[in-house]
Order: structure tokens, then sequence, then C-alpha cells
């Protein structure tokens, strides 16, 4: 099995093709002919290169009208997305009327300074693999914050030790732990953004290789640190080990361990909580028909698969304070024929805002290797206007968002209440100011810190 098979997170696209919207589908291992597969638009601007020919405005117009048709995944309420990709006179008339990137949101008792937030990344650095952050994290997450960020999601962070992603996951699993995030969340606020926590147990993904451990794309051995992993249903993830299924007593108690876990979040200090349903982990795996054959009342049809991500959600809202918002992270579609989609995202989502969740985080995939994904800029943004426009509850994009302008749009179109920048933010921790100064917004408009102001754009 390939190293892409393994969608940790926000993903490691390297190896991906790009291809046209309309030509995802489903990879199977009875795809052997390679002249009957799309070609990817690398091999469409190498044969122009060969050809001498040179692209004009019409023809990127007609590739880019061409490149919006359906997949696998309905696109009906959503096709004309790249139609609209100039935002039209009477968008600019009501653009006027909506936030910018750099406008504060108020969720509960937590205003955040504005729209661009840092999403959750791992970065497998709990070296002594005790869940414990570290001084990396401190100045990871700080120096996202001294960026300008207003929301900095710390990455999964396991609510128990078998549910790490990797051995060098971070955790909250223990009291023990609490302290070591004092320092790095006092520091994200000192910096003006707002401290969240994603919690997570990543079920049948668990107890994988990272940079780290070794073993990449595959599960660690019990001799090496690796641990036996847990699932709704004995239903492996491409070539990772198969898992138990289980029992009811031991779903009952994760929830728990989410709600534990979010008052320990608290007492360290975070001001948001967010809980990990999406990217193929475990409440994923609930969720989703291909992961998820149980006949009892947490398998079967939309109610039943969702039922234990609505109790982590009550029993998080529960153990935190009211002022204390609540955001889910969500897949909104698998990519995969037959398993979760948009229409259950949505409904889904109307659930959750009436059991109190705050923000819905929209991004996609996970639950199954070997799926072909549209990868490009923008491409997860449609789903989130969705859930946005369908379920009335803010939501954030992401997924190549990289410059300032497209991630403006988003906003001004209505499309979601704030960005996340993820990937550029990896190569840019100072990626809000740089846009700012790109937007021609004043820097004085713009959250510098005091130390900073002198070196402004």
């Amino acid at each position: 099995m390939s190293n892409d098979d393994l969608t940790h997170e926000n993903f490691d696209f390297r190896g991906f093709d790009v291809p046209d919207l309309k030509a995802v589908t489903l990879a199977s291992s009875s795809d052997g002919d390679q002249s009957k597969q799309p070609k990817t638009k690398h091999e469409d601007a190498s044969k122009n290169r060969k050809h001498g020919k040179k692209k004009s405005k019409s023809d990127a117009r007609s590739k880019k009208r061409a490149g919006a048709g359906k997949t696998s995944e309905s696109f009906d309420d959503y096709e004309d997305y790249e139609e609209r990709e100039a935002v039209s006179k009477a968008d600019k008339k009501v653009s006027k009327d909506r936030p910018g990137l750099f406008a504060p949101m108020t969720l509960r008792e937590v205003t955040v300074r504005n729209r661009i937030w840092l999403p959750p990344m791992c970065t497998y650095s709990s070296f002594a693999r005790d869940g414990r952050a570290t001084p990396f994290h401190y100045q990871h997450y700080v120096s996202r914050a001294f960026g300008g960020f207003g929301m900095v999601i710390v990455e999964s962070t396991a609510v128990a030790p078998e549910g790490r992603i990797t051995p060098c996951d971070l955790g909250l699993w223990e009291d023990g732990q609490i302290d070591a995030w004092r320092w790095i969340v006092d520091g994200i606020r000192e910096a003006g953004a707002v401290p969240a926590i994603q919690l997570n147990h990543a079920g049948r993904k668990a107890s994988t290789g990272c940079f780290a451990v070794g073993y990449d794309g595959q599960n660690v051995p019990e001799e090496a640190g690796g641990w036996p992993t847990m699932a709704p249903s004995e239903i492996a993830f491409g070539g990772l080990r198969t898992p138990r299924a289980l029992s009811v007593d031991e779903i009952h108690g994760l929830v728990g361990a989410f709600a534990v876990a979010a008052g320990r979040a608290v007492a360290a200090g975070f001001q948001a909580i967010q809980i990990h349903a999406a990217h193929g982990y475990l409440i994923s795996q609930f969720l989703d028909p291909l992961s998820n054959e149980r006949d009892d009342e947490y398998g079967g049809d939309l109610t039943g698969r969702s039922r234990f991500l609505v109790e982590v959600v009550d029993a998080v809202r529960g153990a935190v304070p009211e002022g204390v918002p609540v955001l889910v992270r969500i897949s909104a579609t698998d990519w995969a024929a037959g398993g979760w989609d948009l229409d259950q995202t949505i409904a889904l989502s109307k659930v959750l805002k009436e059991h109190g969740v705050d923000v819905m985080d929209v991004s996609t995939g996970g639950i199954m290797s070997g799926v072909s994904i549209p990868v490009k800029p923008n491409y997860q943004v449609p789903f989130a206007e969705q859930v946005k426009s369908k379920a009335d509850i803010p939501v954030t994009a992401v997924g190549l968002i990289t410059k300032p302008k497209q991630a403006a749009k988003i906003l001004a179109r209505g499309e979601a209440d704030a960005v996340e920048i993820g990937r550029a933010a990896l190569r840019d921790p100072y990626w809000p100011l740089r846009a700012a100064n790109k937007l021609g917004i004043p820097s004085t408009e713009v959250p510098y810190a005091p130390q900073y102001v002198a070196g402004a754009y």
C-alpha cells in the first residue's frame, strides 16, 4: 500500500493527480487499462508544450467550464460553482454587507479577532510518546498567533492512548497532561488569538507510523510501541490491521472520554473545543455505512450511525462552560459510492446545531483508501457553502486556500464564515499579515504585535 492511501488529518496529497471534477471516479483494482484513464492537467500541459501550443483565454474559460461536471458525488446543487469564479456586480453589492477577512466573529462568549483561522494539522512531535506538548508546540502555535491568525486550532489530540493516530500524537487522556498545555495556551492568547483544540480518537486508523517512529504508511508493531485497534465494525482501512468491534459499553466509555478531555482542555485554558468527526477517524467510521455494519443502536440508518457523535457533542457541551464554543469537523463526502455524502452531512448539521454545535468545519474524505479526489484550489468550498445555506449554521472552509484574494472572495460570496489556511501557514506563519498587505488593508487595522509594528508592511 502506498503512503498516499493514508489520509492523516488534512491529507498528504503528494502523489495524487489533479483531475477535472468530471473525471472523479472510484479507483479500483479493475481499472487496469491506463489508456482509458482521464488525462491529468500535468499531462495536458506537457502535451501543449510539446506541440508548441499556447493556451488562449477562451481555451482556459472553456476548460474551466468543462471541468465543472458531475462526479460520483452529486454536484447538482453547485455544479455551476466555477462558472461564478468572478464576483458578479450583484455579488459585489451584497458583499459590502458581508464580513471581510479581518472582521471579528463572536461565538457565544468568545470573540475571534478575524476570519483567518489555523486548522488542526498533525505534527507527530510528542517524541516521548506520552501525549504531552513540548517546546516545539509552543514555537509552532504561538508563532502563528503572532502571525495574525484569529483562531489557532491545535492538532488532533487523543482522548485515550489507544486513540492516537501515531505513538507521537498529543493527548489529554490524563490530568498530568494539562500543565504541558498551559504555557502554550497562554502564549496564544497573549498574542491575540483564540486557542482551540481538536479532540479525536483514530479508531481503526490508530497505531500507524510517522517520520519519528518509522513504519510510514503501515501499523506500528506492538514490540515497537504499537497497539491493537478498534472500530465500529471489524473492517480494515486499506492494508492496515483489522480492528476489533467496540462493545456498547466501550462506546459509552469513549463518550465519557471525550467529555473529560474537553474539561481538561478548558482547565488548560483553551477557549473553544473541536470534535473531530472527519477524515475516516473513529467518529467518521461510525457515520459512514462503508465502515459501520452494526445492527444495534449505533448502526443502520442515519440516526443510528450519528448517535455516537450526537452523544459526544452532548457530553462535551455539558462538560464545558456555556460560553465555550463547540465546533465539529466533518467530511462532507467521503468520495466513495454508497458512502457518506453531502445530503447526510446537511441533515446531521441541522441536528448538531440543535445540540449546541456552533460551527461546522467542512472538509472531505478519509474513510476509504484508493479513491480519486479532485484536488485543486477551493475544491471543498462548495460543500461548506451548501452546509451553511441549507443547515443554517456557521461554517469554515478549507482545502488549498492559499491566496489572499481567493480567501477574501469566499467570504465576499457568503460561502463561508471563516477560512482556514493550512499548508500555506506551514510555509508562512505570518500569512494573515502578508494577506492584509496584498489586499491593501492598512497596517493599523491588522493584528500586529507591538514588538513587530516596526516591521509592518
